[in-house]
């Protein structure tokens, strides 16, 4: 039958199974355009295949289908737009949040490769150049943990107001960012607007060490007293950046501001 498809050949276009299509026809989803009233054969033409991958779209952001369902359903243009460009942020943000979740694996099986290669951790203390760094603070965390590490970037987000979640996005590294005895859990920025927490790291060379939760203390010790003793610098900062080791793991590495250039 030409310009028409078969509810096999619909199915297999838009990635589903017959009893999929059959279902949507049953509640009204996505209906044949043309049913033969001999055999009872559904024929779906272009534009149930336009709507089929619409719902499939759909369905990835979590929607019921009888959200979907009345959406399709609208006949205001200005509002199936609207609807669907709502649709296109949270597939981004679901896109950066598997992403995120992504770069943690990979993180942790690198460190188990490492450890099933028997690679040790650098535990020397050694001069890193680093370029300006932008970081905002937590406005109530101070350290990491399990509840807070693995999803810290929804923490920053919820504290910025709403008007201003999209001028902030964020590096995959988180950090402890210590001053005057204050802790603070910090993300490094890749887009920001003034805001309070907002911290610039500058431009310059950092004595750093490798440490673990265990031996953190005694290292930032030991590099404050290198700073002032070797390089006559009196640290007004500490950072901590977070090496996450495993899935449920992380050390650290030491940072300590010694010169511009």
């Amino acid at each position: 039958m030409k310009n028409y498809f078969s509810i096999s050949q619909a199915a297999k276009i838009v990635d589903m199974t017959t009893e999929t299509l059959r279902y949507y026809d049953r509640i009204g989803l996505v209906k044949p355009c043309k049913v033969d009233e001999w055999t009872g054969y559904r024929y779906y033409s272009q534009q149930e295949v336009v709507r089929l991958n619409t719902v499939k779209a759909l369905q990835c952001m979590d929607l019921p289908l009888s959200e979907i369902k009345g959406i399709l359903e609208y006949n205001d243009f200005n509002k199936i737009i609207a609807t669907l460009k709502q649709a296109e942020i949270s597939a981004d943000e679901k896109i950066a949040e598997l992403n995120y979740a992504k770069a943690k694996i990979q993180r942790a099986r690198k460190f188990y490769e490492s450890k099933l290669n028997g690679e040790q951790s650098n535990q020397s203390v050694f001069i890193r150049s680093y370029p300006q760094r932008i970081i905002l603070l937590s406005d109530n965390m101070e350290s990491p943990t399990l509840d807070n590490l693995w999803n810290y970037h929804k923490h920053f987000y919820d504290q910025l107001s709403n008007n201003l979640k999209s001028d902030f996005s964020f590096e995959d590294l988180a950090g402890i960012y210590e001053q005057n005895g204050e802790s603070h859990l910090f993300a490094i920025c890749t887009r920001f607007t003034e805001v309070n927490g907002i911290k610039i790291l500058p431009q310059g060379k950092y004595l750093c060490a490798d440490c673990t939760e265990e031996n953190r203390e005694q290292i930032i010790k030991n590099l404050i007293e290198i700073a002032k003793n070797k390089y006559k610098v009196l640290p007004d900062f500490t950072i901590q950046l977070i090496v996450l080791s495993g899935i449920l793991q992380w050390n650290y590495q030491v940072q300590i501001f010694i010169s511009k250039g």
